[in-house]
């Protein structure tokens, strides 16, 4: 019954969360909602250095550097898209990831529950690293691979998550279909404090407490709702690009925002409640919500 009840409010969901992503912004609209604001150091949500360019494969749009230099290594980050959506939902997010050095692989399903799909993007950027001809040859950073999702997308981030090619997790306001349990890599787990659709603490923190396997971080966004990360990432898209420059690149200023017992994450008011396990720096509750 529970699973139904479930089931049932993401599928109402559908419906408006296309309306919602994909419909034009008006000039009205865009000044109601502002400019996207970092969350954590600016430097995280201003675009990074490199110009990008998307291409599209088989069940899959691409989003990397537009020039792949003589480098071996480009991080990946496979997305999975909210229910019947397609990746230009969140066409800005994944282009700014790109411009940092990421190459993306965004599923072009609108049903990513299963994690499936996502997964089909890190195999064939890693077929595609070993094929002679390729733009990708000796490119790919195999052992760097990261996935993320929004909503459905969420969920299927954890699921592919339980696959030991995902070297690191983002479930964003994640759907409840997913086993955390599974998890074998570092994970963050984004919460709206006022989403009416995946509820943070019925759907969103159960899935931290249960990741106990792994390094992992429950952050909860003051004043967002479900929709914030459409477009653009909104206010979350600050942290999102820091934990995979940690966890994918290894970035010592990425990771001042999530460990140390004065972490960015931790202090910054735009967050109403951070958590953290033992295994991500030994903090427990950095900030806790007063509701709980």
């Amino acid at each position: 019954m529970v699973h139904f009840l479930r089931r049932t409010v993401l599928v109402a969901a559908v419906s408006v969360l296309a309306a919602c992503v994909l419909a034009p912004t008006t000039p009205a609209a865009a000044e109601a909602s502002g400019p996207a604001v970092s969350s954590v150091d600016p430097r995280w949500v201003a675009p990074g250095p490199f110009e990008v360019v998307v291409d599209a494969g088989d069940g899959h749009t691409f989003y990397r550097p537009a020039v792949l230099d003589d480098r071996s290594g480009y991080p990946v980050i496979v997305w999975g898209n909210g229910t019947g959506v397609s990746p230009a939902a969140y066409d800005e997010l994944l282009r700014h990831w790109a411009s940092f050095g990421f190459i993306v692989a965004a599923a072009d399903t609108p049903f990513a529950n299963d994690g499936k799909a996502m997964l089909d993007g890190a195999r064939w950027l890693i077929g595609e690293n070993e094929r002679a001809g390729s733009r990708y040859y000796h490119k790919i950073d195999t052992g760097a691979i990261g996935a993320a999702g929004h909503s459905q997308g969420g969920a299927g981030a954890i699921n592919a998550g339980a696959d030991p090619m995902i070297t690191a997790t983002i479930a964003l306001q994640p759907g409840p279909l997913a086993d955390a349990r599974r998890l074998h890599g570092p994970t963050l787990f984004l919460a709206g404090q006022d989403d009416k659709i995946v509820d943070p603490g019925a759907i969103v923190l159960p899935f931290y407490e249960s990741a106990s396997q792994v390094p992992a971080v429950y952050a909860e966004l003051a004043g967002a709702g479900h929709f914030e990360p459409a477009h653009d990432g909104g206010r979350f898209r600050g942290v999102l690009t820091a934990w995979f420059a940690y966890r994918l690149t290894g970035d010592e200023r990425a990771k001042a925002e999530f460990t140390g017992p004065s972490c960015g994450l931790c202090t910054d008011p735009a967050w109403s409640e951070v958590r953290r396990n033992d295994k991500a720096g030994n903090y427990l509750v950095a900030r806790e919500g007063s509701d709980r």
